[in-house]
């Protein structure tokens, strides 16, 4: 009998296991391909508080976020870098100079007034020392920083860090079916073929675009939360920029755009279109590559020649958010942490969520299940535990 089944190997799946282990608990994680195969691979890269989500007024998120990459930067240095941000403002730019250092000076505010925080302007005389960053109509540029990873390494080494502390990982294992009998659930799975059975007091759902239909498998079935899937796609092109990440505004619709360096190219992303296919198949459309493109051309003169036969990779990854009639930029990030008390229990299931916050998501869970699980003696806390290399 395990105290914790988490299901889905994905950051947040990592998390909580490295969370319920170091709490003492007994965990079993399976995740039905491999460890972050899904959107914890397929991210923006991005460990920061969320700047634009000022706008919004989620101040306590980007305050959460700010902590957490506060943390990672302690804990994991081999995996979570420190880097600068650029924001150039043009005559057409849809937010203000001044509006843009408003924000930017909350940011170092939620931020503690850290050296972290800190924000500067860069002077025109050094514009041409941006990767050839367009100058035409050029009023402003600014200069922040906030941190960049490796989704993939970082959900190994959390995942690492959880066997470490006793965790059981079983890869290639997918749910079939999950019954609540006796106060605990009866989970089955299969192996590469073979089917297995563990029983578990508590279970937690953290799979991502498939929660709803893992949670298709409990018996009994517990109501659930409507969501929207949100595709967000990148592409990677040759050549560098090397003096930092820029967050730029796509010309076409102003939505938030980074280029960045990423292993000797350049990365550019995100996009957001409503995704209603099976999460597997997701994949950039020739729409996304064309947009992201468009913008890095719009910026670099350098990439004016590029077309999507010079894209030497593409990926898309996909958000969970809440079901909304407003667009995906604006709605909440906000992460939810699902009971069905009366119909499962003991089932929690994880909508959403960001990459920064996955340890403090995390320790919310362990809040969340500690009433139904007996005291262990703690091995450790996750504030402090440092994550090993991969």
């Amino acid at each position: 009998m395990y105290d914790v089944v988490v299901v889905g190997g994905g950051i947040h799946g990592a998390g909580v296991a490295q969370a319920a282990a170091v709490s003492g608990y007994s965990v079993l994680l399976l995740e039905k391909s491999d460890v972050a195969d899904g959107t914890s691979s397929k991210s923006s890269k991005l460990i920061h508080g969320g700047l634009r989500y000022l706008e919004s007024g989620q101040f306590s998120l980007v305050k959460e976020c700010l902590h957490e990459r506060e943390l990672l930067l302690k804990n994991a240095p081999h995996l979570v870098e420190l880097k600068p941000f650029i924001i150039p403002v043009y005559t057409d730019t849809s937010r203000s100079a001044l509006k843009i250092r408003a924000g930017l000076s909350l940011y170092a505010l939620l931020n503690g007034l850290k050296r972290s925080g800190r924000f500067q302007s860069i002077a025109k005389s050094a514009w041409n020392n941006l990767d050839g960053l367009a100058e035409n109509d050029l009023q402003h540029v600014f200069q922040y920083w906030d941190a960049q990873t490796n989704d993939r390494l970082l959900t190994q080494a959390v995942i690492k860090s959880a066997e470490e502390f006793g965790s059981e990982l079983k890869t290639n294992a997918e749910l079939l079916s999950a019954n609540y009998v006796d106060d605990h659930w009866i989970i089955k799975y299969v192996v590469n073929g073979d089917e297995s059975e563990a029983h578990g007091k508590i279970t937690i759902n953290a799979g991502g675009p498939w929660i709803n239909r893992i949670n298709n498998r409990f018996i009994p079935s517990p109501l659930q939360v409507n969501i929207d899937l949100v595709q967000g796609s990148h592409i990677v092109v040759d050549g560098e920029v090397s003096q930092g990440i820029y967050y730029l505004e796509a010309p076409i619709d102003k939505r938030a755009v980074f280029v960045m360096p990423w292993y000797g190219d350049t990365m550019i992303g995100t996009t957001e279109l409503t995704y209603t296919g099976e999460p597997e198949k997701v994949h950039p459309t020739d729409g996304e590559i064309n947009y992201l493109i468009d913008t890095v051309k719009h910026y670099f003169p350098k990439f004016r020649s590029i077309t999507s036969h010079d894209v030497k990779q593409s990926f898309a990854g996909l958000r969970v958010l809440p079901a909304h009639d407003e667009s995906a930029f604006s709605r909440s990030r906000e992460t939810i942490i699902h009971e069905d008390i009366q119909n499962a229990p003991q089932l929690f299931s994880i909508y959403g969520g960001k990459l920064t916050a996955y340890r403090a998501t995390s320790e919310n869970v362990i809040q969340r299940i500690k009433h139904y699980l007996p005291s262990h003696k703690i091995r450790g806390d996750t504030k402090k535990i440092k994550l090993p290399t991969i």
